[in-house]
C-alpha cells in the first residue's frame, strides 16, 4: 500500500465496515476530501513510510467484531483530535469531521468498552484496597476465562433447542 492511500484506505476500512455508505458517490466525494487532506500534510513526503503503518497493523490483529469496533473507536477518535487541530475554515476537513463524528456516534459499546481498557490499565495494582478486591474477584474472573467458545456455543443451542417458540 503507498502513502498516498493510506489515509483513505482506513477511513474507507472504517465506514464500509459499518455500512455507513449506502452508495459509492459519498465515498468518491471524500476521497477528493481526503486527498485534500493529504495534500495540506504533504503526505506524499518520502517520512510517511518509514516506521511502517500505524493503524493498518492494529486492524489486521483485531479480527473479532467486537474486538474491531473497540480498535476502530479509537481510531475514529485519534483521527478526530487529528483533525480538531486543523484549519477547520477547509470545507474538505469539515467534511471529513462530520463523517467521522457519525461513525463514532455509531460506535457507542466499542467507546464505552475501550474506556474500560483505558480504567484498566490506570489501576494501581499496588494500592492494598485494588489488591484485596482483585483476589475478592479472582476466582470469578478466571471462570469466565476458562468458559471456552465452545462451552458457550453449546449453552447457545441447549438453550435453543429447549425453546419452542
Amino acid at each position: 500500500m503507498t502513502c498516498q492511500t493510506y489515509c483513505l484506505f482506513i477511513l474507507s476500512v472504517i465506514m464500509i465496515y459499518f455500512g455507513h455508505f449506502g452508495n459509492s458517490s459519498i465515498l468518491a466525494h471524500l476521497q477528493n476530501d481526503i486527498d485534500q487532506l493529504k495534500a495540506d500534510f504533504n503526505a506524499s513526503h518520502s517520512d510517511v513510510a518509514d516506521d511502517g503503518p500505524i493503524f493498518t497493523k492494529k486492524l489486521m490483529d483485531w479480527t473479532e467484531r467486537n474486538e474491531k469496533r473497540i480498535i476502530l473507536s479509537q481510531i475514529v477518535s485519534m483521527y478526530l483530535e487529528m483533525l480538531d487541530k486543523t484549519d477547520k475554515s477547509k470545507a474538505h476537513i469539515r467534511h471529513i469531521s462530520e463523517e467521522l463524528y457519525t461513525l463514532r456516534n455509531s460506535l457507542p459499546d466499542g467507546l464505552k468498552k475501550l474506556e474500560d481498557l483505558k480504567n484498566l490499565a490506570k489501576l494501581q495494582m499496588t494500592d492494598l484496597k485494588i489488591q484485596r478486591k482483585a483476589a475478592h474477584e479472582l476466582f470469578s474472573v478466571l471462570q469466565k476465562l476458562v468458559e471456552t467458545p465452545t462451552s458457550l456455543k453449546r449453552k447457545r443451542s441447549q438453550s435453543q433447542s429447549r425453546c419452542k417458540c
